[in-house]
């Protein structure tokens, strides 16, 4: 009886109930995680319109793009290109973010690019000391509402930060510099990092001045059933932990509004926390769990990447009751530190 509790509460948890993908390459994670992108060559002049490339991978390769979905939220979708052998494959991701653009076919059903129609990449260009990517597109670029400003630089800021060797986005147009976003002003004044959040809200009672951002993965469903992730930054009190104030906020689920799912239930605690040689261990409490049971898999990977997010770490240890041999719904092990994945929501389309 006690068994059957847990997990029918584990599996209630909203997006929990949804249908994973089961074709190759179609999953959660995508199956070619280790394949390692080219990190972008040092470009002198960032405006020369030189264009470094990167080494095409037989096969084609994968890519991340952060796209609209059906609720508005700007979520990750990781796509196969074949590149060309002079093409570069960030911009290869910038082209599939213009809408009704030469790849908009690529696109899985319920997801729309954010750049407005006829934007096109003058050029592209990275400061790899500074780890920076410049960008400048055309005219059409400044042709979107105001509902969208912020959207787009969400994406954008998120889609190239993805890739390795850039942390840091400016925004050029026509060969300017963009101080502030042209519809609604949003200010560009320095360069863009994933610190500006996604998908921002506010905890209830929460002062601006004194809060604390976390990005947290909660879960959505396709129109084909599919699960995916939706990083959103909510600001809570100031803490001295985000870490553990992160996981503590997964644990409280989406906002009262929000279209998301919980990706675990209320009555898990967070008994400690550690971060150390790039490894964040996290030891989880339930009085329902027992050792023999398999844990939800949407809740797992929800952990890794709301920790890595938040903490820079690139690897992840759970325990659960003060025990690391654990195995999710997918059969997968945690019983070692477990990577940040290198691609996100590999879905059908």
């Amino acid at each position: 009886m006690r068994r059957t509790q847990w997990m029918r509460r584990s599996l209630l948890a909203g997006g929990m109930v949804a249908v994973l993908a089961t074709a190759s390459g179609c999953g959660l994670f995508s199956e070619q995680t280790s394949r390692q992108i080219d990190p972008p060559q040092t470009i002198e002049d960032p405006l020369s319109g030189d264009q470094a490339t990167a080494a095409p991978v037989e096969g084609g390769t994968e890519l991340t793009v952060f796209l609209k979905d059906a609720n508005g939220y700007i979520a990750p979708v990781t796509l196969q290109a074949a590149l060309k052998p002079d093409e570069r494959i960030e911009q290869r991701a910038l082209e599939m973010m213009v809408e009704n653009g030469a790849y908009a076919d690529q696109l899985p059903a319920g997801f729309s690019p954010v750049l407005p129609q006829g934007t096109e990449v003058l050029t592209f260009n990275v400061i790899q000391e500074q780890r920076k990517a410049i960008v400048d597109f055309t005219s059409p670029f400044l042709d979107y509402n105001v509902p969208d400003e912020r959207k787009i630089v969400e994406a954008l800021t998120w889609t190239l930060t993805g890739f390795p060797g850039i942390e840091q986005v400016e925004i050029w147009n026509e060969g300017e510099r963009l101080d502030e976003m042209p519809v609604d002003g949003m200010p560009l004044a320095g360069p863009l990092s994933r610190k500006m959040g996604i998908n921002l809200e506010i905890a209830e009672g929460v002062n601006y001045a004194r809060s604390t951002p976390v990005t947290l993965y909660f879960s959505a469903i396709t129109e084909e059933d599919e699960q995916y992730y939706v990083p959103v930054t909510r600001l809570i009190e100031r803490s001295s932990e985000p870490a553990k104030a992160a996981i503590e906020q997964l644990i409280a689920g989406p906002g009262p509004f929000s279209k998301l799912h919980a990706v675990m239930t209320e009555d898990i605690e967070v008994s400690g926390l550690d971060i150390a040689d790039g490894v964040v261990t996290v030891d989880l409490k339930d009085e329902m769990f027992s050792a023999e049971q398999k844990l939800p898999s949407e809740m797992l990977q929800a952990v890794v990447l709301s920790l890595t997010e938040n903490t820079g770490a690139k690897q992840v240890q759970i325990q659960l009751n003060g025990s690391s041999d654990l195995k999710d719904t997918d059969n997968r092990s945690y019983s070692e530190p477990v990577d940040r994945p290198t691609h996100v929501n590999g879905l059908k389309f």
